[in-house]
C-alpha cells in the first residue's frame, strides 16, 4: 500500500492503516539502528584502546548530540511543509520548499559549525576533563563539527524522503553508512597489525590515529552518505526530484492550488521565501531550542557525573549508548508516525491524523517495552561487546538495569512527540521536553549522585522518563495538538 492513498480521500480500515505504518515504520527502524550501531562501533573501537581514550569520547559526546540535535532540527521546519505539500498533492510546492531548503540547511549547518570550532579546544576543559582526556576530546569534538554542513544536508534529504513516504532508501543508505564506518574505522583507529581470520594470518594496514580516526572514520561514512541521500533525492524521487528527468515532467505531480503553483514556476531561486522561511521557523525553532535546552541539561549531568571519577564518565557514556539501542525503535516509529500524521493534516484528514497517533504510539510503547525487557536481561553482555574494563562493565550494566523500567513510557514521549511534530505542533511539546528533563531529571540526579553515584543519576533519568511518557499521552489524549498545526493558505 502506498502512502499516496491519504491524499486520495480513500477511507482507511485499521488493518490498511497498521499495514502502512509498518511498512513505514521498519525501514525508519532500521535506519535507527543503524546510527546506533555506529556509535557502538566507535565506542567499542575506542573502548579497545584504554579508559583515557573512552572518557574523551564519552566527555563530549553530549555536547556533540547538542550540535547534531540542532542541525537536524532546524531541517525538520522543511521536511513537516514537504510532507503537508505531498499531502494536499501539491507536488510542485514540495519540490520548490525542498530546493529552498537545501540553501537554509546548508547556511545554518555552516554557521553551527563555526561556532563548534571556536569553542573545541576549551569545551572538554568546561565540562571538567582532567589534562589526559582533554586533548583527544578537543580534536574528536572538532572533527565532527567541522563537517556539519554537510552533515545537515543529510538530515534535509532524509527527512525530506521520508515526508515523501520513502523510507527504504534513506534508511538503506544509513545502512551502508554503518558498514562503511565500521571500514573506515578498521584502517584509521588502529595502527598496522597482525590479523587472524579462519585459520590465516595477514597484515592489516592502519593509520593508528586512535581517537582522531574514530572521529575521522565516522565523519567521512557521514559524508559518502550525505553525498547519495542528496544525489537520490535531487535526482530520482518523483515527489522532490528538481533536477533529472522528473524535474520536467509537471503531469505527473498534479496540483490542488493551480494559482500558487504559477508562482512556484516563476520562483525558480533557491534562497527560502518568506513564506517557507516563516512556517520552517515556526516548527524547527521550537525544536532547536527545545533540544539546545534539553542538551545544556544532558550536559549538566555529565558535570554531575564528571566528579564520580574517569570510570563513572566512560561507564555513563557506553550506558547511553547502550541504552540507545532499546529507544531508537522508537525515534523509528516516530519518523514513521511524522510521515503519516503530517500527510493526513495536509490532506485536510484530521480524523485520520489521530488515528495514526494513537497506532503509532501504541506500536512504539510496545516494542520499546519488549527492548526494556531485553536490555535488563543482558544488561552485562551489552557493556561487555563496548569495553574490557570490568569496573566499567559492572557500573554500566547497573545503570542499564535501572533506566530500562521507563523503556514503555519513553515511547510514549518520543512516538507522541513525533505525531505532534507531523502536523507543526512544536511550541507546547518542546516546552513539555525541557520542562521535564530540568525540573524532575537534572534536581533529582544531583540529590542522587552524592548517596549513590552513577545508579543514582540513572534512577533519576528512569523517574524522569516515565513522568514524560505521562504528559506527553494526556496531550496526546486530549487532541490540542491538532488544532496547532501549520496553517496553509
Amino acid at each position: 500500500m502506498n502512502v499516496e492513498i491519504i491524499s486520495s480521500g480513500k477511507p482507511l480500515s485499521f488493518k490498511d492503516r497498521l499495514s502502512l505504518t509498518a511498512r513505514l515504520a521498519w525501514p525508519a527502524i532500521m535506519a535507527q539502528l543503524s546510527s546506533i550501531l555506529m556509535q557502538y562501533i566507535d565506542a567499542a573501537m575506542v573502548g579497545r584502546l584504554g579508559a583515557d581514550p573512552s572518557a574523551a569520547v564519552g566527555l563530549v559526546s553530549t555536547s556533540l548530540w547538542l550540535f547534531w540535535g540542532v542541525c537536524s532540527a532546524a531541517t525538520v521546519g522543511f521536511s513537516v511543509q514537504i510532507a503537508h505539500r505531498i499531502g494536499a498533492a501539491d507536488h510542485h510546492s514540495a519540490k520548490s520548499i525542498f530546493r529552498q531548503g537545501i540553501t537554509g540547511s546548508f547556511i545554518f549547518g555552516l554557521i553551527v559549525g563555526l561556532i563548534g570550532l571556536a569553542i573545541a579546544a576549551p569545551l572538554p576543559h568546561w565540562l571538567g576533563g582532567t589534562e589526559e582526556v582533554c586533548p583527544q576530546a578537543s580534536v574528536y569534538f572538532a572533527v565532527f563539527v567541522a563537517a556539519l554542513p554537510v552533515l545537515t544536508l543529510n538530515y534535509l534529504g532524509s527527512g525530506a524522503l521520508r515526508a515523501a513516504g520513502n523510507m527504504m532508501v534513506a534508511g538503506g543508505l544509513n545502512v551502508m553508512m554503518c558498514m562503511l564506518d565500521v571500514i573506515f574505522n578498521l584502517f584509521l583507529i588502529f595502527p598496522t597489525r597482525e590479523v587472524s581470520l579462519l585459520g590465516s594470518s595477514f597484515t592489516l594496514p592502519g593509520a593508528g590515529l586512535g581517537v582522531l580516526g574514530a572521529a575521522l572514520g565516522t565523519v567521512g561514512a557521514e559524508i559518502v552518505t550525505a553525498s547519495l541521500v542528496m544525489w537520490y533525492a535531487a535526482f530520482k524521487e518523483k515527489h522532490l526530484a528538481f533536477l533529472g528527468k522528473y524535474s520536467t515532467k509537471d503531469d505527473e505531480c498534479p496540483d490542488i492550488s493551480p494559482e500558487k503553483n504559477i508562482k512556484i514556476k516563476k520562483n525558480k531561486k533557491w534562497w527560502p521565501s518568506g513564506t517557507v522561511l516563516h512556517n520552517a521557523l515556526r516548527v524547527a525553532a521550537p525544536m532547536t531550542l527545545e533540544h539546545a535546552v534539553i542538551c545544556g541539561a544532558q550536559i549538566m549531568i555529565t558535570v554531575i557525573v564528571a566528579p564520580l571519577g574517569v570510570f563513572a564518565i566512560a561507564a555513563n557514556s557506553f550506558a547511553v549508548t547502550a541504552e540507545a539501542l532499546c529507544y531508537m525503535p522508537g525515534y523509528g516509529i516516530a519518523d514513521a508516525a511524522t510521515t503519516l500524521t503530517g500527510q493526513s493534516y495536509g490532506a485536510g484528514r484530521k480524523d485520520l491524523a489521530r488515528k495514526f497517533g494513537w497506532l503509532t504510539v501504541s506500536s512504539g510503547m510496545i516494542i520499546m517495552g519488549i527492548m526494556g525487557i531485553a536490555l535488563w536481561i543482558w544488561a552485562p553482555d551489552v557493556m561487555a561487546l563496548l569495553t574490557p574494563v570490568a569496573g566499567i562493565q559492572e557500573m554500566g550494566a547497573s545503570a542499564l538495569r535501572i533506566e530500562a523500567w521507563a523503556e514503555p513510557m519513553f515511547a510514549a514521549a518520543i512516538v507522541a512527540y513525533g505525531v505532534m511534530v507531523g502536523v507543526g505542533d512544536t511550541v507546547i511539546p518542546a516546552i513539555m521536553n525541557f520542562s521535564s528533563i530540568w525540573l524532575v531529571r537534572v534536581p533529582l540526579a544531583a540529590i542522587l549522585a552524592g548517596t549513590m553515584g552513577l545508579n543514582g543519576v540513572w534512577l533519576a533519568m528512569c523517574i524522569e522518563l516515565s513522568f514524560r511518557g505521562l504528559i506527553f499521552l494526556w496531550r496526546l489524549g486530549s487532541g490540542a495538538w491538532l488544532k496547532h498545526g501549520l496553517k496553509h493558505g
